[in-house]
C-alpha cells in the first residue's frame, strides 16, 4: 500500500509541477486569444470560404488560427460553417488551425518543450493543410461530400456547441479601439473564461496522464518502444506512430502538449512530436463526433486522409529541421526537472494570476456565468441522436 501511494504521490507532483510551469503561459495563451476573438467577428466565415483555391484556404487558416484552441468547439463551429455553404475543405483547413496555429498552444509548447517544437508546429501545420487539401482533392468524391451534408443537416449534437456559436466580437473602429473599447475588454473576458471551461478537462487529464507516464513507465519501455537505438529508422517510426499514441490517449486541445513532454524525453522522434500533437483532431471522442456530424463513411475518410497528412507532416518537419540543424541535441523537457521554487516562473504566474483575476471580475459582473451554463449544450435547433 506505502509502495502504491508513494507512486500515486510522485506521479500528482509531477503533474502539479509541470502545471506550475506552464500556469503564466496558459493564461497569457488564453488572454491573447481571448483578445484575438474580441476582434475577429465569425460572421462572416461561410461567405469568406466558398471554395478550396489557395485564398480559400489562406483564409481558413487565419480565421482558425484566431479562434478557440479547443478541438469540439473547432470541429462544432466547422460543421456549422459547412453547413452555411462554406466549402468542406476550407471547412476542415479552418478547424486544423484552430487546433494547431493557436497562439497559446505555441507558448506552451515554447515553455515545455523549447522554442524549436513551437517553429516546428508553425512550419508543420500550414503543411498538413496542404496535404489535406491535395489529398481531398484526389480522393473526396462530390457523392460523399452530399451525403455528410445530409447527415450535418440534421444537427446531431457534439460537444461545445454553444461555444462554437459565441460571436461577441466588436468590429467598429480600429483594431486598437476595439481592443480597448469596454466591450473589447467584455468580450476578451468572456472568451477568456469560456475558453478555459472549453478545455480544462483535457488540460487537467492531459497533466495527470504525463505525470503517471513520467513516474511509472521506466526509461527503457519508451527507447525500445521508440526504437531509440536504430536512428535512422526512429525518425521514421515516430511520425507513424505518434498520432496512434494520440488516437488512444484521447487527449486533445492542448492537454496532449505534456504527453508529447514525456514522449519526448522517452525517446520519440522530433517529427513524431509534432504529429502527436497534430492528432488531437482523431482521437476516439472526436472521431465519434465526425460519426454523428458526417456519417459513417466521411468519418472514416476523415480518419484516414488526417492520419496520412499528419505523418506526412511530421515527416517532412523531422527531414526538413534535421538537415538545418534544428533539432535540439538534449531531450530535456520539462517533466521531472520542473519544481516549484521562488523563480521568474513563480513571479510571472503571480503576475497572470492577477490578470485572470481581473478578467475573471469582469466575466462575473457582465452576465458571463448565465452565457456560460449554454455554452457546452446544444443549439436550438439540434435534431436528437437517432
Amino acid at each position: 500500500m506505502s509502495t502504491l501511494l508513494g507512486a500515486t504521490g510522485h506521479a500528482l507532483s509531477l503533474a502539479f509541477a509541470m502545471l506550475w510551469e506552464i500556469l503564466w503561459a496558459l493564461i497569457l495563451g488564453f488572454a491573447l486569444s481571448g483578445v484575438v476573438q474580441a476582434v475577429v467577428s465569425k460572421g462572416e466565415m461561410s461567405r469568406l470560404l466558398p471554395d478550396d483555391s489557395p485564398r480559400s484556404l489562406g483564409i481558413a487558416s487565419g480565421l482558425g488560427a484566431a479562434s478557440s484552441s479547443c478541438s469540439y468547439a473547432a470541429v462544432a463551429l466547422a460543421r456549422s460553417i459547412f453547413r452555411k455553404g462554406a466549402n468542406f475543405t476550407a471547412a476542415m483547413a479552418f478547424q486544423f488551425a484552430s487546433t494547431n496555429l493557436v497562439i497559446e498552444l505555441g507558448v506552451i509548447m515554447a515553455v515545455l518543450l523549447g522554442w524549436q517544437f513551437t517553429l516546428a508546429e508553425f512550419v508543420g501545420g500550414p503543411l498538413m493543410i496542404v496535404f489535406v487539401a491535395l489529398l481531398f482533392r484526389a480522393f473526396l468524391r462530390r457523392r460523399l461530400i452530399e451525403a455528410a451534408r445530409a447527415q450535418a443537416d440534421k444537427g446531431l449534437a457534439g460537444r461545445m456547441e454553444g461555444h462554437a456559436d459565441m460571436d461577441m466580437a466588436v468590429t467598429d473602429g480600429s483594431i486598437w479601439s476595439r481592443i480597448r473599447s469596454a466591450k473589447g475588454l467584455t468580450a476578451t473576458s468572456h472568451y477568456f473564461v469560456m475558453d478555459w471551461a472549453s478545455v480544462w478537462v483535457d488540460i487537467t487529464v492531459g497533466l495527470l496522464l504525463a505525470g503517471a507516464l513520467g513516474a511509472w513507465v521506466p526509461e527503457a519501455f519508451w527507447q525500445g518502444f521508440f526504437l531509440v537505438d536504430h536512428p535512422l529508422l526512429a525518425k521514421l517510426w515516430g511520425p507513424l506512430v505518434g498520432p496512434v499514441v494520440a488516437v488512444v490517449s484521447f487527449v486533445c486541445s492542448i492537454g496532449n502538449v505534456p504527453l508529447a513532454a514525456v514522449l519526448w524525453n522517452g525517446g520519440i522522434s522530433f517529427g513524431g512530436v509534432i504529429a502527436f500533437i497534430f492528432a488531437d483532431l482523431i482521437v476516439l471522442p472526436i472521431l465519434d463526433i465526425y460519426r454523428r456530424y458526417y456519417g459513417w463513411r466521411m468519418a472514416g475518410f476523415l480518419l484516414a486522409t488526417f492520419y496520412a497528412a499528419m505523418v506526412a507532416a511530421g515527416l517532412v518537419v523531422e527531414l526538413v529541421f534535421g538537415a538545418v540543424g534544428l533539432v535540439p541535441d538534449e531531450r530535456s523537457a520539462k517533466v521531472v526537472a520542473a519544481s516549484v521554487t521562488w523563480n521568474y516562473t513563480t513571479i510571472l504566474n503571480l503576475v497572470f494570476l492577477a490578470l485572470a483575476a481581473v478578467l475573471v471580475v469582469q466575466f462575473l459582473r457582465t452576465g458571463g456565468p448565465a452565457m456560460l451554463k449554454m455554452m457546452g449544450g446544444p443549439p436550438a435547433h439540434a435534431g436528437s441522436d437517432g
